[in-house]
């Protein structure tokens, strides 16, 4: 009997535990301002499966690995020699001893934890903290060196290192800034604010100065040919480089945005209700005479639709592009209050581009630059990008959404489109056409020079 009796008390006694778990936790528990401080800390986030499942090599490095997360991942391994040589050549020419940045990375180590989502137990003891500063120190320097090489040239490297040299840049870089655009793969920002401003005499007063400075680095690495007004470049306190990146791809001018806002403050009492309604390709809303022209600037967020005219941003579409939207969407699905604005643009572009058509036609108005070989594969990466997301009801890409619908659904803007992709679409058929009007006309006058004695009679 008392064999039989033992898997209740068993249980009984695992149910006791739990409660008692549970309300000393409940005892313990924050309150919401602190519990708004722990996770304002997150901002660097692993991709669960239900979202890398679509696409399971866009999230995962493959050429280096930056952070705990992929740290030590065999095919990995290898550039793990060439970031120890890095570190050696960073603190060589900065003429500073290690434990100076060992002590200044001390100061702020549970912070730079805190940053990671996730974070595997064998990061978050305090025994560990040498490991993981250790790990901070020298993918820190090592990604330096990377935006360092990209802008200036560093002449302490051979001319023949198969990194930090022309044939490293020409043929490894393109790979490796790839794996930096990646959400898993990043860096705290502090821990590049807190190295430069060690080797900046510094160590006391990390600040603006080395925040302004590695944005600047960021923006040049990642846009080697675009120069940015002097107003982009500050671009305040950001999280880590795929921050600094995404904001870089949503910059405005300033008195462009002030303009806008007063039109859409004036425009919305009369933007009307919404709907569910899917905006039609680009193929479509041609034939229902709307327009495409390339924006002004580069941003994202520069698309407009006014006069029947479809304003949007040119677009390089290369290798690189999938990997790094999905990226960039991961952060704005997991990071809270970091907006939606790269999710809507992929949304917005996705339901005007269904066919190689409607990139032909893009491409044809110097909105869409096809990298990666045929229109069809471009269709297709802009579908497959959008699986699993919505347009945020808040975004300006909604208001520009309806608008085009609500043009779209004018029977005369369409009948007008018809007529003139008929009858006037090269300088031929508009000869014909005054041509046939001509001789209607005299036809009529004839009539009435015929007809008009009879009736005076």
């Amino acid at each position: 009997m008392k064999r039989m009796g033992e898997p209740d008390e068993q249980r009984m006694g695992e149910r006791e535990q739990w409660v008692i778990k549970v309300n000393d936790e409940l005892k313990c528990m924050a309150d919401t301002p602190t519990e708004i401080k722990h996770w304002e800390k997150r901002s660097i986030y692993k991709v669960p499966a239900c979202v890398t499942d679509l696409n399971k090599t866009a999230y995962k490095p493959q050429a280096v690995s930056f952070g705990p997360y992929h740290q030590g991942e065999p095919h990995l391994l290898p550039m793990e020699e060439h970031k120890h040589r890095a570190l050696l050549h960073f603190l060589k020419r900065s003429n500073k001893p290690l434990e100076s940045y060992v002590n200044s990375l001390a100061q702020v180590v549970q912070d730079l934890k805190d940053s990671y989502d996730s974070l595997d137990p064998v990061w978050q003891s305090d025994t560990s903290n040498d490991r993981f500063l250790k790990l901070m120190i020298l993918d820190g320097c090592f990604m330096l060196e990377v935006l360092r090489m990209a802008t200036q040239s560093l002449d302490d490297y051979a001319h023949n290192d198969p990194i930090f040299s022309k044939h490293g840049k020409l043929h490894l870089m393109p790979y490796i800034k790839r794996d930096m655009l990646m959400l898993e793969n990043q860096l705290p920002m502090p821990v590049l604010h807190n190295l430069l401003a060690v080797e900046n005499h510094k160590a006391d007063q990390q600040g603006n100065e080395e925040e302004e400075f590695v944005n600047k680095l960021i923006l040049k690495f990642c846009h080697p040919n675009t120069r940015f007004p002097p107003d982009s470049l500050r671009m305040g306190k950001c999280l880590h480089l795929l921050d600094v990146y995404r904001k870089s791809l949503l910059w405005e001018d300033r008195s462009n945005k002030e303009k806008k806002s007063r039109k859409s403050g004036r425009s919305a009492d009369h933007e009307g209700g919404g709907g569910d309604e899917i905006i039609r390709s680009a193929t479509e809303l041609n034939e229902a005479g709307i327009r495409f022209k390339k924006s002004k600037s580069g941003s994202l967020k520069d698309i407009s639709f006014k006069g029947g005219v479809l304003k949007l941003p040119l677009i390089v579409v290369d290798d690189a592009t999938e990997s790094m939207f999905l990226n960039l969407m991961a952060f704005e699905r997991f990071h809270v209050g970091s907006g939606n604005e790269v999710t809507s643009y992929i949304f917005f572009m996705d339901n005007i581009i269904d066919s190689a058509g409607d990139v032909s036609l893009l491409h044809s108005r110097s909105i869409i630059q096809n990298a990666i070989g045929s229109d069809k594969a471009v269709a297709k990466l802009f579908n497959s990008l959008s699986k699993d997301i919505t347009l945020d009801p808040d975004s300006s890409l909604d208001v520009v959404h309806k608008k085009v619908h609500r043009y779209c659904k004018k029977h005369w803007n369409e009948w007008r489109a018809n007529l003139i992709h008929t009858y006037f679409r090269n300088p031929w058929a508009i000869l014909s056409v005054i041509a046939a009007v001509f001789l209607f006309a005299l036809t009529i006058a004839q009539t009435i020079y015929t007809v008009y004695p009879y009736y005076r009679k």
